[in-house]
């Protein structure tokens, strides 16, 4: 498909798609979950703001979480980094790297915003509607939106608003630690996506999906995929 290389097309995307998110869960019996991320690479050919993206996916058995699958693809990335069009960069890499899985997830927690974005159509929206999966967005940090006070204990949440309307929350994974902000990406409620989120927690502040999607994308460690 073509991808937009400026501001103007890239929004009209966005405006155009997003009405085609589904806030409702829409899916059977959930065995696998995978974890999205990406970084990037350098090109020195490339023009400044621009360079590779090395998208991560991998696959956990649910809910053992146990690594069953895993793959990497790179994509140069035509549009430049501002916030809000991250999945414009991204997006590629991601959708070639679910292509090249050979276990098919049967839904991602995506490093990045759903519809906690300021046009309700973050990452996890774009993937998931793309790829056809029900999609979480899970990110490490605010994008737009306001919330009051956070509970520090582990599975605390508030509701997340933006000009009058709820588009996610701020869960507290761990005591002690930054909240994450949990939004709907794609054939998902968003009670439901804060459960599968809490299911994949373990000691640590982010999930196990993203933990070894960014592991793989940032740092090259590879799943321990048993035989």
């Amino acid at each position: 498909m073509d991808w937009p290389t400026t501001f103007d097309e890239a929004l009209a995307v966005q405006q155009q798609l997003r009405a085609q998110v589904r806030a409702s869960d829409d899916f059977g019996a959930i065995r696998t979950v995978a974890g999205v991320d990406a970084g990037y690479e350098d090109d020195p050919q490339a023009p400044e703001g621009h360079g590779v993206a090395r998208a991560a996916v991998v696959v956990l058995e649910f809910p053992s979480l146990r690594p069953l699958d895993y793959a990497i693809a790179r994509r140069p990335t035509a549009f430049p980094y501002v916030p809000g069009f991250l999945s414009f960069r991204e997006t590629p890499a991601v959708l070639a790297a679910l292509e090249a899985l050979r276990v098919r997830p049967d839904l991602l927690i995506c490093d990045g915003q759903g519809i906690a974005h300021p046009r309700r159509f973050g990452i996890a929206c774009h993937i998931g509607l793309l790829a056809d999966l029900p999609a979480i967005g899970c990110a490490k940090s605010l994008l737009t939106g306001r919330h009051g006070p956070l509970p520090d204990e582990r599975g605390a949440t508030v509701p997340l608003i933006n000009r009058g309307e709820q588009i996610g929350v701020a869960l507290r994974s761990r005591a002690g630690t930054k909240p994450l902000y949990i939004s709907i990406g794609h054939r998902i409620s968003l009670p439901t996506a804060i459960e599968y989120v809490l299911a994949c927690l373990t000691k640590y502040r982010l999930p196990e999906t993203t933990r070894a999607a960014d592991g793989l994308a940032s740092h090259g460690r590879i799943p321990n995929i048993a035989p």
